[in-house]
């Protein structure tokens, strides 16, 4: 594994903790956990005791594996995507796909720090749910309902996610685990600490700032072909770092 991909692997990582902590992600998670397990947001926040706890973790498993199949499975697909790009465009397919992929991040990093507005990417697409889910079944399909709709923040980040997938389709399948470990961490641990929801929500546009600013750097990597350059040179320091201090 070369140090770009594993480079790549981490911001697919986070990735998918910016797209958790995005503006129209993060404010409805307690009101998902409520419909899932039919108890009030009060309720929820409330209540400490360890059966409700449980009750909750297991229903957030299980709306994490709803996501998990859309999601990883859109990325096995673009993988094959891009596997059958580089099959007709030969050996020029890696440094073109990788331009294109450049440039889609770039324009999505503008859009995710707030400083491009793309109307289609601002209409909201998730499915609507009359009724509550039965069961754990249920609670499957409400989360493949909301990764299959998707949210404006997690469109734009996700598809960057894909493109780099197609674009070194031998890694993308790893690219996107990682993209649903990223998401499904914060949602698990803020499953048992609510309250925080609140705090965080209040610094939510700084961190989706921040966050498209390092999209528009990789993608201005991606497309003047530096980033195998800057991966190399970030594992040599580390390496060093931990030389020294065995030293």
């Amino acid at each position: 594994m070369t140090a770009a991909t594993e480079l790549t692997i981490w911001l697919a990582l986070g990735a998918g903790i910016l797209s958790f902590l995005s503006p129209c992600t993060l404010p409805i998670f307690p009101a998902y956990l409520s419909y899932i397990t039919g108890m009030s947001v009060k309720e929820l926040e409330n209540n400490n005791n360890v059966k409700i706890r449980t009750k909750l973790l297991i229903h957030s498993v299980f709306f994490l594996f709803g996501v998990s199949l859309i999601f990883i499975g859109l990325g096995i697909g673009v993988s094959f995507l891009g596997q059958w790009i580089q099959g007709l465009l030969a050996g020029e397919s890696g440094q073109f796909i990788q331009r294109i992929a450049g440039i889609f991040i770039i324009i999505m990093g503008l859009f995710v720090a707030g400083w491009l507005k793309i109307t289609t990417f601002m209409k909201e697409k998730r499915f609507r749910f009359t009724k509550k889910p039965v069961g754990y079944m249920g609670t499957i399909f409400v989360g493949m309902g909301f990764a299959a709709g998707w949210t404006p923040c997690i469109g734009p980040i996700f598809a960057s996610i894909l493109i780099v997938a197609a674009s070194n389709p031998a890694q993308g399948t790893i690219y996107t685990m990682m993209y649903v470990i990223g998401f499904a961490l914060p949602f698990l641990i803020l499953t048992f600490f609510l309250g925080s929801t609140r705090w965080i929500v209040r610094y939510s546009e700084k961190i989706m700032k921040v966050g498209g600013s390092i999209m528009i750097l990789m993608g201005v990597l991606l497309f003047t072909g530096q980033l195998s350059r800057i991966s190399n040179l970030l594992l040599k320091l580390v390496q060093d770092t931990w030389m020294s201090n065995l030293g």
